[in-house]
């Protein structure tokens, strides 16, 4: 067995590390995980207060679903995707229970990337248009369609490979001049602008919008209320399709099967993945409406992947459903995020750089601050290096005290796995609570 020491060096010598520059790379070293927690290769137990990457659901080590992986491998590992399998047929029929209206028809696919990807040619395929609306606060993947219908800053350093025909809108809680505003005058204006965008850009060009179901690591903007549906029905309006990006959202992580369910909308694509089999192994999902799958009924459908509908990625995702469904994990994720908004809460009292807590099941995201009177963050969004010396030592410290998460400009991201009790929230925040000792020093 390698030790510590040869596994990070040999990780680092031999391969390459995603967003980082490659020399300032500090790997943990994982041997194994259970549940809400990780084991390092030193036998030192960190909590996971991020699902890993907002994706492990269910929590670490199910073995369940290892048992469903190797059931499949015993049978058939691979076929080609002109074949079907038993697992594919069920797989397929257990999406179209979850998902509401008629969204029936399932198009597998790798990872959520992939997903967003296809979903894009789909809406160009389906329409004969050719443009993509999405938002600048939102990320739908890493791949050059991905990055260029959203604005996540990760995109820029990619910024002249861009796909063409990509449109991003500026969110309604950023709009200049709005702050004074009563809510119902905000939506009316918000909904105002994006069809002031759509006669710009030309209704009959637009083949789709897509939206984050719920923001994630934009911050967990929350949408307006109303927005999301105001959105839907323009949409309607001038027959452009609406795919709703649930690779973070979906699975329950906000305490419904996906993130749109909490604003009364059914879209005409769902883009799936981590959550889809807990990350367990790789998989994503473009589930698709029977209007849009009925174009196709005659005509050949001109997107596809090798390893689409991998028999063994689809039985790890049909052990996962069944898991949320057998331990009543949507519902734990409704009851512990409120217990975990009451704790957020309570620490404000001893966190004066505590902010506002956006949070939705168990996606949230705590603002810390700089300036308490303005709300100032102690790092602005897309801060250059120098800015994130109060935000790097808070990373640290979490790091040091035993907790996985995300700390991410002027953000500390909560969403652990939907698993998780009472009694681990509590641990995971003694430790945020620590961290956030250095922002209280370094408040103004």
């Amino acid at each position: 067995m390698l030790s510590k020491e040869q596994i990070i060096s040999d990780s680092k010598e031999f391969s390459l590390f995603s967003w980082s520059a490659q020399a300032n790379v500090n790997p943990i070293a994982i041997e194994r995980a259970e549940g809400v927690y990780l084991y390092d290769c030193d036998g030192n137990k960190i909590i996971d207060f991020s699902s890993g990457l907002m994706s492990v659901n269910i929590g670490h080590g199910d073995q369940r679903v290892t048992a469903a992986v190797v059931e499949q491998m015993q049978k058939v590992s691979f076929v080609t995707p002109t074949c079907t399998t038993e697992i594919r047929a069920k797989l397929a029929r257990k999406l179209s229970e979850i998902c509401p209206g008629d969204l029936n028809k399932a198009f597998f696919t790798l990872c959520g990337t992939s997903s967003v990807d296809n979903a894009i040619k789909l809406a160009r395929l389906y329409t004969g248009r050719h443009k993509i609306i999405g938002r600048y606060r939102a990320f739908h993947g890493g791949s050059i369609g991905g990055m260029s219908v959203g604005g996540d800053p990760r995109k820029l350093a990619n910024d002249s490979q861009q796909m063409p025909n990509a449109v991003l809108l500026d969110d309604p809680y950023s709009f200049f001049g709005m702050k004074d505003l009563d809510e119902a005058t905000k939506l009316s204006l918000s909904l105002e602008y994006v069809e002031r965008i759509i006669h710009f850009e030309g209704k009959t060009n637009i083949a789709a919008f897509i939206f984050e179901g719920e923001s994630g690591s934009s911050g967990c903007l929350h949408y307006p209320k109303g927005y999301l549906k105001g959105v839907k029905a323009l949409c309607e309006k001038y027959d452009i399709l609406f795919i709703a990006d649930e690779v973070m959202a979906g699975f329950g992580r906000t305490g419904k099967w996906f993130g749109f369910e909490n604003h009364d909308i059914i879209p005409d694509m769902i883009c799936m993945a981590k959550g889809l089999t807990s990350s367990y192994i790789p998989l994503g999902c473009l589930m698709v409406s029977d209007k849009i799958a009925a174009k196709f009924d005659n005509t050949p459908m001109m997107i596809g992947l090798t390893y689409n509908a991998h028999p063994v990625a689809l039985a790890a995702a049909l052990a996962v459903i069944n898991i949320y469904e057998s331990d009543n994990l949507i519902a734990n994720t409704k009851k512990m995020g409120v217990y975990l908004e009451s704790k957020i809460e309570e620490m404000r009292a001893k966190h004066p750089s505590m902010g506002s807590f956006r949070n939705t099941g168990l996606l949230g995201c705590l603002d810390v601050l700089k300036n308490k009177k303005t709300g100032e963050l102690i790092a602005p969004y897309n801060a250059a290096a120098e800015d994130l010396k109060v935000t790097n030592l808070i990373a640290a410290k979490v790091r040091a005290l035993g907790l996985y998460t995300f700390v991410r400009w002027g953000y500390i991201f909560i969403a652990p796995p939907l698993c998780i009790t009472e009694a681990e929230i509590d641990e995971g925040l003694a430790i945020i609570s620590q961290a956030l000792s250095i922002a209280d020093e370094h408040l103004v």
